[in-house]
Order: structure tokens, then sequence, then C-alpha cells
């Protein structure tokens, strides 16, 4: 309790950011003791001023602190700092890693994570395209990684779901506050199969600033970014640009030439950004030979199927094609049909994308 407070204590004293808070931590060998230091002996710390040192030796940790604290653990969210065995490895290494992760349920630190961000007001082509993404990513072993904001974000997260497969949102609000409002029942989900995790305190509200500071969370805790629907003046340009700068990999997933909204991801594959049209193009790029299948994973093998859904699946590919062309080529009934692909759906094998039009889940 007490070391939890000097840790959460120390993010509040003005003019210590995340890289200094560390060296802080590292010089001194915990945060209460930074707070014990003398002024002398503050001052022998790289970034550490007259000024600010007088700051910390005479700073009084303020009693939101012990509220925000006694609210996290009410609430069963657990916090952990940067000195904590279970703070993620892959954080660790980037340039200004956030001291303190408020976290509901597991991180996964053996993941392999993938992130996948872009365009709020999503297309439909977006969002089908990263739900269809995602949940094969899923079932190819990946946590996917996201923000739980609107459009390609929920999607993100709604198809590593449906696959069976877990996922993290990092928040741009502290783990108190649900943003988006809509996002309530995906939010819990979350919690449940994956991680939602924050760095800001347990209330801090949803303020424009916090959004590209969690980016570079997003980033940080994935082996690669994919980013699919942006225009040129996008967030999740943002995100792209920290992976790089982190020494992660960034993808991109092509859209029309004539929408302004994938604008942004044309640019990033012209600057070499990698371009993703298949999941194996970044399992590739990541040089990982034999991701491990998802335990959770659906696999039309190993499920009891029916002559006639066996006949679908055979007929289906990725690439998504109309309900009336597998009538035709099947001899069925559109009521047979509907039937065979709502069933072929709740066991995860295929999926609908608007205008009747399915695609086999890919694997």
């Amino acid at each position: 309790m007490e070391s939890l407070i000097h840790w959460l204590g120390l993010k509040t004293v003005p003019g210590v950011g995340n890289r200094l808070f560390l060296h802080l931590i590292q010089h001194f060998g915990g945060a209460e003791k930074v707070f014990s230091a003398s002024r002398k002996e503050l001052l022998q710390v790289e970034g550490v001023n007259d000024r600010l040192a007088s700051v910390i030796e005479g700073y009084k940790i303020p009693g939101k602190v012990q509220e925000d604290l006694a609210l996290a653990q009410k609430n069963n969210a657990r916090i952990i700092t940067f000195a904590d065995p279970d703070y993620p490895s892959l954080l660790c290494h980037i340039h200004d890693p956030p001291p303190v992760l408020y976290v509901y349920g597991k991180l996964q630190m053996d993941s392999l994570n993938i992130a996948i961000v872009g365009s709020r007001n999503a297309t439909s082509y977006g969002r089908t395209t990263t739900e269809r993404l995602s949940g094969a990513l899923t079932r190819r072993g990946f946590t996917v990684i996201s923000g739980m904001a609107r459009g390609i974000d929920t999607a993100a997260h709604v198809g590593a779901l449906a696959a069976g497969g877990k996922t993290i949102a990092v928040l741009g609000c502290g783990l108190g506050t649900i943003y988006p409002a809509e996002n309530k029942s995906l939010f819990h989900r979350i919690a449940k199969n994956g991680a939602v995790v924050s760095e800001f305190a347990f209330l801090c509200p949803p303020e424009a600033h916090n959004f590209p500071v969690r980016n570079r969370i997003i980033s940080g805790l994935s082996l690669g970014t994919v980013i699919v629907e942006a225009t040129h003046k996008s967030g999740s340009l943002i995100t792209a640009r920290l992976a790089a700068e982190q020494g992660r990999e960034v993808f991109a997933v092509p859209g029309s030439i004539t929408s302004f909204k994938s604008m942004g991801t044309h640019r990033l594959i012209k600057q070499g950004a990698k371009l993703v049209e298949h999941v194996d193009d970044i399992i590739e790029e990541l040089n990982i030979a034999h991701p491990i299948p998802s335990t959770c994973a659906k696999d039309e093998t190993t499920m009891s199927l029916t002559a006639d859904e066996k006949r679908i699946i055979d007929k289906l590919s990725p690439y998504p094609v109309h309900i009336d062309k597998l009538i035709r080529h099947l001899s069925l009934s559109a009521a047979q049909a509907s039937s065979l692909l709502l069933q072929l759906e709740l066991k995860g094998l295929v999926t609908q994308s608007p205008g009747k039009l399915f695609a086999k889940c890919e694997r």
C-alpha cells in the first residue's frame, strides 16, 4: 500500500515526467526513497535542477492520490509499476514507458501482440476488413491491441473476441470512465477475455491530449502496428510514427484510391510500411515462422459439420461472395442458404459483410 502511494504520488510532482520518474527510481531504488532523499542527493540525478530538487524535498503527496488508490482497489483494478515483474517487457524498451499501469483483466507476458488502429469514422469496408484481419490474427495465436475508440478500434476488439481470442484495450482515460459510453459491454468483454489498460488515474476523464499520449503504449506493447483507414491527418498516423520510432514494424491495409479515408494509409505504404492483404503478410514480415495457434481457435476439421455446411465451406474463400452466387452454385433455396450460413457464422467459420456478402474466416 505504502509503496504504491509513493509511486502514484511521484507521478503528481510538477516537473517529473516519465523519463525523469524512471531515472529517479533507478537512482534511489524506489519511489519512497525518492521522497526521503535530501536536496543534495536529488541534485545528483541527471535532469534534476535546484528548483525541482526543492519541490521534491518538500512535496506532500495530495490526498487525491490515496483516494485514487482506494477507488482502484475497491473496483478490483490492479496497479502494476515499472518495477513489477509483471510489467510488459516490450513496453520497458520504449523511450518513455509509463511508470504505472492500471489494469482490468490479465496482461499475458509471453503473448504475441499486434496493434490494429485506424479511423473513428470508418467505412463499412474498413470495419469488415478489420474484423476479419483481427479474427485471423487471433486464430494464429496473436493478441490484438487497440484503443477501444469508435470505428476501426472497436472493430479490432470485436473481431478478436468473435474469433475466441484475446484482446487488450489501451484507454485515453481512467479505468473508471468508459469511453465511448456505447462500448460499455465491449469494455467488460475485453476485461474478461484479455485486459483493459490505462496509465491515467482511475477517474481521469477522456481529455483530448490523453489520446496521442496513450498511443505510444498501444504501439509499445506490440511487435507491430497495422493501420486500417486513415486520413492524411488521422491520429492513427501518430501511432504509426511512434511504432517506427520504437523500432517496431508498421503495416497498412490499402483502400480505394478514391477514398480520402485511405489517404493516410496509402502514404504510409509509399513511405515503406508493409502492405497487408492477408494475415500471412504480417507473419512473414515479423519473421515468425510458426505462430502458435490459439487454443480458442475454431477449425472446421475438428468440428461437426453437416454435408451442406461442408459444401458451403468448400465454396467459400477469404474473399466475400454474394449469397445469390452460393444459392446458384449449390442449388439451395434462399431459406436453406441463409440458415446454413447463420449456423456457420455461429460456429465462427464464416463472416458476413453488408449486402449479404459472405467469406470464409482466415486461419
